[in-house]
């Protein structure tokens, strides 16, 4: 069955569809988008519960989709030398109901590593042209935060009061300073006070597994509202199978099914995908045709290519006094930017970013916390966790990661989703310089804190990557290296659009959400400008 052709089909709902979709609305366009999940009541969440802890490693609302395997869900096979831990939820409102809301922006230098750096390649935009769209997602968003931060250009007075660091940020921030060097309260998108008919955190730290009163922004209770009230349609429970094309090479719309197992579809002039850096080229990669026989928009051989996530490594610091780290907002307190850009006396390039970061509760620490170092059984077991709980400052190292086009994307020929729709198989390894960078980031992070007077330090070692993902439909000017121009539109097909993290020319070292709402107002100003194109 097909319904009614509109403007503009959007494809996903998290931080870049819902940021283009309110976008458009305002613009006047006539904008559907097709969800995989449906709505998430609130009370529904696990932060909801007394065994949060319990249902957020078991449960329905765990981090890894192979893990949850809810209908809406697909699976992923995680393979490579460092096979990547894939975190998203699908949702209306995507994975903004699961992320720690951290949200700092990219540095200038992050838009030109390869005249700056020599490596990886630039992007065909600057900071300063994204600049007008960071601020206007600020405010969308709402945002808690400290202006002042010499280590990024000046911005705008954050939409709220900076949240509390506690006693772990005092703390932590007197061995920077022992050190000489930079750190500054984060920016994050949790509000501090009463903000767009949205309440006040309450600070209890549980955040990553969903807020019940909205204090923490997800895009359902942010764009989605005012984007529905203008017009916009938000189809949940709508899973895409392909995005077919007319005898012309332009997007014709969407096929997709329903819970039921119908078929429909749905009919656009423009076409965004919007489905995170996994699920935009798998569906590339699954809309092939006569006209597209290896995939959509992939005459580069590009998509599913230079996919990126950010290299970890975990430091728990425990200290005599407590530090209450399960309480206030779990988004990141703060952190340092001292080793963020190129220094040539380094054996790798770019640079990484000291995060200092709370914890979750008793069960969380007996587990083994982040650093993955359980709390032993038998006759010492509370001794330890005594020692532990609640004495732990977490300093985490993030790092760059640079664009590889052996880590990739791909269609596993033998795994389908409950639909019995091709599914993706990510193929990751670590590269030398992200292996540099983390060894370099381990003797930082241990002399902050050492300077800070730490008893004991947990060390998880390099990480299973996982997190943010990028750089799998690349942005650039030339259609032989990249899958779309500087405004988002498919080289091969011109009115189809990819907006969201797989757009990404590099990682820089913060999360990104921030980046990819701002790319996605931008890419709807764009979208409408060329709309008679």
């Amino acid at each position: 069955m097909a319904n009614e052709e509109v403007d503009v089909l959007v494809i996903g709902s998290g931080a870049a569809g819902a940021a283009l979709s309110k976008r458009l609305t305002d613009h006047g366009a006539k904008v559907v988008c097709l969800e995989q999940g449906g709505w998430i009541k609130p009370g529904d969440y696990p932060s909801s519960s007394p065994d949060w802890e319990v249902q957020i490693h078991r449960g329905n609302f765990h981090f890894n989709p192979n893990v949850r395997r809810r209908w809406e869900d697909y699976p992923v096979l995680q393979t490579g030398a460092n096979p990547p831990d894939v975190l998203m939820f699908n949702a209306v409102g995507g994975s903004t109901h699961h992320w720690a809301a951290h949200f700092p922006r990219f540095h200038p230098s992050d838009f030109r590593t390869r005249t700056l750096d020599g490596v990886a390649a630039d992007w065909p935009i600057t900071y300063h042209e994204l600049e007008p769209y960071y601020e206007a997602n600020d405010l969308e968003m709402g945002v808690a935060g400290l202006n002042g931060d010499p280590a990024n250009p000046p911005r705008s007075p954050r939409s709220t009061p900076v949240l509390p660091i506690g006693v772990l940020g005092e703390t932590i921030g007197k061995g920077f300073n022992k050190l000489g060097w930079h750190w500054w309260p984060s920016d994050n998108a949790i509000v501090s006070q009463f903000y767009d008919n949205r309440p006040a955190c309450l600070l209890h730290g549980k955040c990553m597994f969903g807020c019940p009163i909205g204090a923490k922004t997800s895009t359902d209770v942010t764009y989605w509202r005012k984007a529905i009230r203008k017009g916009a349609v938000v189809k949940p429970w709508s899973r895409v199978r392909e995005i077919t094309v007319d005898p012309r090479g332009r997007a014709r719309g969407a096929v997709y099914l329903d819970r039921a197992g119908a078929i429909h579809l749905q009919l656009a002039k423009t076409v965004v995908v919007c489905c995170n850096g996994i699920g935009t080229p798998r569906l590339l990669l699954n809309s092939k045709s006569s006209l597209f026989p290896n995939g959509l928009a992939n005459s580069s051989g590009l998509v599913g290519r230079n996919f990126m996530v950010h290299p970890f490594r975990t430091f728990e610091g425990v200290f005599e006094a407590k530090m209450d780290g399960h309480l206030g907002p779990f988004g990141i307190p703060a952190m340092s930017q001292q080793f963020y850009e190129t220094d040539p006396k380094r054996n790798f390039a770019r640079g990484y970013t000291l995060l200092l970061e709370r914890s979750f509760g008793p069960l969380h620490h007996a587990w083994g916390g982040f650093s993955n170092i359980p709390v032993p059984w038998g006759e010492t077991h509370h001794q330890v966790m005594r020692r532990r709980f609640p004495h732990v400052i977490r300093v985490t190292v993030m790092g760059e990661d640079l664009p590889e086009e052996s880590n990739r994307v791909e269609i596993d020929p033998g795994l389908k989703d409950p639909s019995g729709i091709p599914a993706p198989r990510v193929v990751y390894s670590y590269g030398e310089n992200s292996l540099r960078l983390l060894d370099h980031g381990t003797q930082m992070a241990r002399h902050a804190l050492e300077a800070a007077g730490v008893l004991e330090i947990l060390d998880s070692g390099v990480e299973t990557p996982a997190y943010h993902l990028m750089g799998t439909a690349r942005m650039g000017t030339d259609a032989r290296r990249s899958v779309v121009d500087k405004n988002h539109r498919a080289h091969d097909v011109p009115n189809l659009y990819i907006v969201d993290g797989s757009s990404f020319v590099t990682s820089a070292a913060v999360n990104p959400t921030s980046t990819i709402g701002a790319l996605a107002l931008r890419a709807a100003d764009k979208i409408w400008a060329a709309r008679n194109g």
